[in-house]
């Protein structure tokens, strides 16, 4: 694009082209990484002039039939409500679909989905797979389950015609164990630019800069549980722990983290949140922590920092890529240290000018619109062949 030319300037010297997403539970405000990187990128390319398609899953969705939002047209489909079905099947239906409607390009996301590029490429269509992370490190499944989802790694960073990947990490580790050209595209953020209130901290009976704050789905990976724990060996008075996020399949670990948290004094389950009420939790926190031992890149913990929030994140790989001062990380199921790095920080807490400039690198290195961007550029390549 040239320089100073706007994206929606480009568009209009291209041909009008559309794209199918498939891979996710649904759009808008769905619970879930993949989720949240799809309805925004999906945003971006309709404001770049591309018409946007997404195949969701009906029973996250508040329509029966294809609604439109935001410029985007919501197609659901049905799945069997069950965890280890739902995506493979609901991708299965999805790929004929899609091969229905067909789009310029069809983009596959996490490495589940692309268990199906052979037959979107046996049906003629163009496909793209992003790689959101290793998902059969994921504690939830079992063996069988990770052949698969390995499986589907291969065949989506072997057949699909183009790959992206969220990190460095697993573009360059995917490039050497697939002799293929895997895209570095990250996940972006939101920069908030106002603060409305909605009076989700009066509901629970939350006090600005008095809590520490998780916001994620109940899986065993997020580790809620070492958070808990931790914050019941904190000792500091007067603060409580927010638990933003819910279950989607109700399991063991699920009903762990429940009864764990009515046992611990000041901890607060809010159930799963989103728009300004999540962005209120954000924006009033004393400290967001990201215990997670499985992340592709985390958008949470960007949307913290984007907040202009203190953080502290295991030291996983994924974490660690985003570069951040050796005090923000802890070593990953170590409580104690967890609990000794939460004191440090509530004790000390940013300065305006440290919260300034945290937002500021976060919003230069990872805005929406260069994602959208470094996306187009992968679909451009491959339309051009």
């Amino acid at each position: 694009m040239p320089p100073g030319q706007s994206a929606s300037a480009a568009a209009m010297h291209e041909p009008r082209r559309r794209i199918v997403f498939l891979g996710l539970r649904g759009i808008p405000n769905v619970q879930g990484g993949v989720e949240k990187h799809v309805e925004m990128l999906a945003g971006e390319l309709t404001s770049c002039g591309w018409e946007v398609e997404v195949i969701g899953r009906s029973r996250y969705l508040p329509h029966a039939g294809s609604s439109s939002w935001n410029g985007i047209r919501v197609f659901p489909l049905w799945a069997p409500r069950k965890m280890a079905l739902e995506a493979l099947v609901h991708t299965f239906l999805g790929v004929w679909f899609a091969a229905l409607r067909r789009p310029d390009i069809l983009h596959i996301h996490a490495v589940g989905p692309a268990l199906f590029v052979p037959l979107a490429r046996l049906l003629g269509l163009k496909v793209v797979v992003t790689h959101h992370g290793y998902d059969y490190e994921r504690q939830k499944w079992g063996g069988f389950a990770r052949r698969v989802l390995k499986l589907g790694e291969y065949f989506g960073m072997r057949l699909s015609h183009g790959r992206i990947a969220v990190s460095n990490e697993v573009a360059r580790t995917m490039a050497a164990r697939y002799d293929a050209s895997v895209a570095f595209v990250p996940n972006g953020v939101t920069i908030s630019q106002g603060r409305t209130e909605t009076g989700i901290l009066a509901e629970f009976a939350l006090e600005p800069k008095r809590y520490v704050l998780l916001a994620a789905r109940f899986v065993p990976e997020k580790r809620q549980v070492d958070l808990i724990k931790a914050f019941a060996k904190c000792g500091s008075p007067g603060f409580q722990l927010v638990l933003a996020g819910d279950a989607e399949f109700e399991t063991p670990y699920s009903r762990e983290v429940r009864t764990l948290a009515k046992s611990v004094s000041g901890v607060v389950l809010t159930g799963f949140q989103t728009g300004d009420r999540l962005a209120e939790l954000f924006a009033n926190a004393a400290l967001f922590v990201l215990p997670s031992s499985h992340e592709g890149m985390p958008i949470a913990l960007l949307e913290a920092m984007a907040a202009g929030l203190p953080v502290l994140a295991s030291d996983i790989v994924a974490n660690k890529e985003l570069g951040l001062p050796a005090d923000d990380y802890f070593p990953l199921g170590d409580t104690d240290a967890l609990a000794t790095g939460m004191s440090a920080k509530m004790a000390n807490p940013l300065s305006e000018e440290q919260a300034r400039a945290q937002m500021l690198q976060v919003e230069q290195a990872y805005s929406w619109p260069s994602v959208a961007q470094r996306t187009l550029q992968v679909y451009r390549s491959l339309l051009a062949k």
